[in-house]
Parts: structure tokens; C-alpha cells; sequence
């Protein structure tokens, strides 16, 4: 378990929380409910009208996780709550995926609204989890923990969606009906219960890292969204994360957009439902190993260049989701997401994580999402723009490869070394303060 970057109790625990929120990321964002909601809760609408409806409330949600997250990060940082405020997302996200459960056909706004919600409990919890990596990891296991915790999320999605799969094709092994969208339903289901139960062991063995300051009256005299320009200008103290924030929010655009458009739009051309679903089955287990290759490979070439090659393989994935007619592109296209997808994610959190004070991690990580949760906002506002006034989501696929040239671009120019030593030495004076 060191050798995997899982050394300590408290990583493991960690590492877990990748393991609960990821079947949210599996089964309601990628598989089941894009396809559930293009026939059922969309019912009636065109699937480039379904499409659209699901890529904007996909952007709205992100786009209120970018809005909250920097000023709950700066407090989370000074009262040192991040493991309360992890808490309360996990439990909202896993509330709205309850609410799912009710949502039938012809439902769309219902089934937005739930999904929206669980978007942003995911999102929001997020940004703690990532803030107590650079407490909990030592600066050579960083990139290894990292990674270990996406290939623990690739499992544990893995593991739900496979059993969510059984029941949804082959419901009569259940004793559930033949006809009807309860096994769907069962899955969102599914998810609350996982998802919460699986945050247990973070908040009773991960120790709450220290205040940056005593004073919580001062933070909360001056409203949480006072901290959001001080922020700004102190993250612009440290370049090199900053280049990398901007880098990491062109690129995970693309990355994101990718993970929450395929399957509703391999929907909308015609593709089968449980040859998609098997092929994100597919992604989840040949990540895990993946994963581990990744962080493995940081070690040997570097972070910045592994995370590069990475990008390679995702410029190649929208060029065939460009060119994707069958479900067999749609098993190609899955094949090279799952031998990159975990190892770009991860390895750019501890990557972000190396180039600032742990002092500051929730503050700073705060951005970070906003980075993230803005890359979301766009790609999908983007394919959303072009099926509703196109009448077609194709060409919106070669938008999505202009993130990763550009992202990748930026990338190159961040001067890790630098940037790692401005950190460090940010920390000594903040200690010494």
C-alpha cells in the first residue's frame, strides 16, 4: 500500500471519498441518466433539443460550484471546517440522487433540477477532498496518492455500475419487472446510498488540518465572498500555479466534456444503451491499472510531461467522436479514455497540489474548481449552442479538440521546478507567522 502512495490509515480513508463520489460521476453523469433522461424524463423532445436541455443544466450547476467554491474554500481555511463542509455537499448530492428515484416520463424539469443538485454536491465536496491531499501526502507520494485514489474511484464506480447494469438489462434475476424504468430508477438509488455511506471513513479517520488563523469573527464579519479578491491576488502571487489553473481550465474542458456528452450523444445517433453503458464499464476497470501506470510514469519522466502525453491521447479521442458512427467507434473511443483519463485528472490535482502552500490548500483549491467547474460550463454550453442551432452535435466535437491543443500549449510553459520552490517557501514564512 506505500508503494501505491496509501501508506497511512488516514490516506486510505482519503482515498476512499474517490471511491464513494465517483459512482454519482458513473452511473447518473456518464451512463444511466443521460440515456434515461433522452427517453424517458425527455420524452417527446428531439434528441438535439435533449441534448441541449441536458448540456445547459450541466453548465448551470458547475457554473454555481465556480461562484461558491474560492470564498467557502478562503473560510474552510481559516475556521478549518473543510471536512464539515465535504460532509454537507456529499449529503446534498446524495439527496438529489434519492430524488431522482421519483422522476419519470416526461419529467425533464424535475429531472434537471435533481441532477443539477447532485452536480453540484459532487463538485462542491470536491474541493475539500482535493484540499486535504497536500495535509495528508508527503511531497513524494502526492502524484502516487493521487492516482491511487482515481483507480479507487474507478473501482468502486466500476463495482456499482456493473451491479446497476445486471438489473437494468436483465431485471427479471431481481425479481424486478420486465417492462418499466424501475431499475434505472434503482440505480440513481443505488448511488445515495453508496455515496454517503462511503464518506464515513474519511470524516472519522482523516484529521481536520489546523486553522490558518484563530479569528473567526473577522472572517465572518466580512461575508464569505470577501475573501474572493484577496484570493485572486494572492494566487497571482505564485505564476506557476496560476499558468497551470488557467492551462488546467482549457484542457479539463475538453476532458469534461467528453465524459458528460458521449452517451447522450451516442444516444442521439442511434447507438445501443447497453453497448454504451458496457463500454463505460469498460473505461472504469481498464483505468484502475491505468491509473497506477500513470502515477508510476510521473515518477519516471516527470508530472507536466505525463499529463502532456495525456493530452495527445484526448486529442485523438475527439477526432474520432467526430468520425464515430457505430458502436464499435464508440468501444474505441472508451478503449483510449480509459488509458488517459484517470492519469490527466489525477496527476493535474497533485500537480496544482505541489505548486502551492498546504497552508492555503482549501483557499487555493477553491480556484482550482472554479477552473474545473468553469471547463464544465463552457464544453457543454458550447455543444449545447451548436445542437440547438445547428440541428446537429457532430461538429461541436472539433470545438472540443481546440481545448486540448491550447491547454497542453499552456501547459508547457509552466516552470514546475519554480514553482514548486515558491510554494515551499511560502510555507516556512506562513509557519513561522
Amino acid at each position: 500500500m506505500k508503494r501505491l502512495g496509501l501508506g497511512s490509515p488516514a490516506l486510505r480513508a482519503w482515498a476512499l471519498y474517490d471511491w464513494a463520489n465517483s459512482a454519482f460521476m458513473t452511473t447518473v453523469v456518464a451512463a444511466v441518466f443521460p440515456i434515461y433522461f433522452a427517453k424517458v424524463a425527455a420524452a417527446g423532445f428531439t434528441p438535439d433539443e435533449a441534448q441541449g436541455r441536458f448540456a445547459a443544466a450541466s453548465a448551470l450547476a458547475l457554473l454555481a460550484v465556480a461562484l461558491v467554491a474560492p470564498p467557502l474554500g478562503g473560510v474552510a481555511d481559516r475556521l478549518a471546517i473543510r471536512k464539515r463542509l465535504l460532509f454537507g455537499f456529499a449529503a446534498l448530492g446524495s439527496l438529489a440522487c434519492v430524488g431522482l428515484f421519483f422522476v419519470g416520463e416526461g419529467d425533464w424539469v424535475w429531472a434537471l433540477v435533481f441532477f443539477g443538485l447532485g452536480n453540484f454536491g459532487a463538485g462542491a465536496s470536491a474541493v475539500f477532498y482535493d484540499a486535504l491531499l497536500p495535509h495528508l501526502a508527503k511531497p513524494d507520494e502526492v502524484d502516487r496518492a493521487s492516482t491511487a485514489g482515481f483507480a479507487l474511484g474507478y473501482l468502486g464506480g466500476g463495482l456499482l455500475l456493473a451491479l446497476n447494469l445486471a438489473w437494468i438489462t436483465k431485471p427479471t434475476w431481481f425479481g424486478l419487472p420486465a417492462e418499466g424504468t424501475l431499475g434505472p430508477r434503482l440505480a440513481f438509488l443505488s448511488v445515495a446510498v453508496w455515496w454517503l455511506f462511503f464518506t464515513l471513513p474519511l470524516m472519522r479517520r482523516v484529521p481536520e488540518p489546523p486553522a490558518l488563523v484563530a479569528s473567526a469573527p473577522t472572517i465572518l464579519r466580512g461575508g464569505p465572498f470577501a475573501t474572493v479578491r484577496g484570493t485572486l491576488a494572492e494566487i497571482r502571487r505564485y505564476p506557476e500555479a496560476f499558468k497551470m489553473l488557467v492551462a488546467f481550465l482549457l484542457y479539463n474542458d475538453g476532458i469534461l466534456t467528453i465524459i458528460r456528452m458521449a452517451t447522450i450523444f451516442g444516444a442521439g445517433i442511434g447507438l445501443s444503451s447497453s453497448h454504451m453503458i458496457l463500454a463505460l464499464l469498460l473505461v472504469q476497470f481498464v483505468g484502475i491499472p491505468c491509473s497506477f501506470v500513470f502515477g508510476a510514469l510521473a515518477g519516471r519522466i516527470g508530472t507536466k510531461r505525463a499529463v502532456i502525453l495525456a493530452l495527445g491521447v484526448y486529442c485523438c479521442v475527439a477526432l474520432l467522436g467526430y468520425f464515430m458512427r457505430t458502436s464499435w467507434h464508440f468501444f474505441a473511443l472508451a478503449g483510449l479514455v480509459a488509458l488517459v483519463q484517470g492519469g490527466a485528472q489525477a496527476l493535474s490535482r497533485s500537480l496544482f497540489a505541489s505548486l502551492v502552500p498546504r497552508q492555503k490548500s482549501a483557499e487555493f483549491f477553491g480556484f482550482f474548481a472554479v477552473g474545473e467547474k468553469f471547463a464544465g460550463v463552457l464544453g457543454p454550453t458550447l455543444f449545447a449552442t451548436v445542437a440547438l442551432t445547428s440541428g446537429s452535435s457532430r461538429s461541436a466535437m472539433l470545438w472540443v479538440l481546440g481545448f486540448f491543443v491550447i491547454g497542453g500549449g499552456l501547459l508547457l510553459r509552466v516552470n514546475v521546478a519554480a514553482g514548486r520552490e515558491a510554494a515551499r517557501a511560502a510555507e516556512l514564512r506562513l509557519a513561522a507567522e
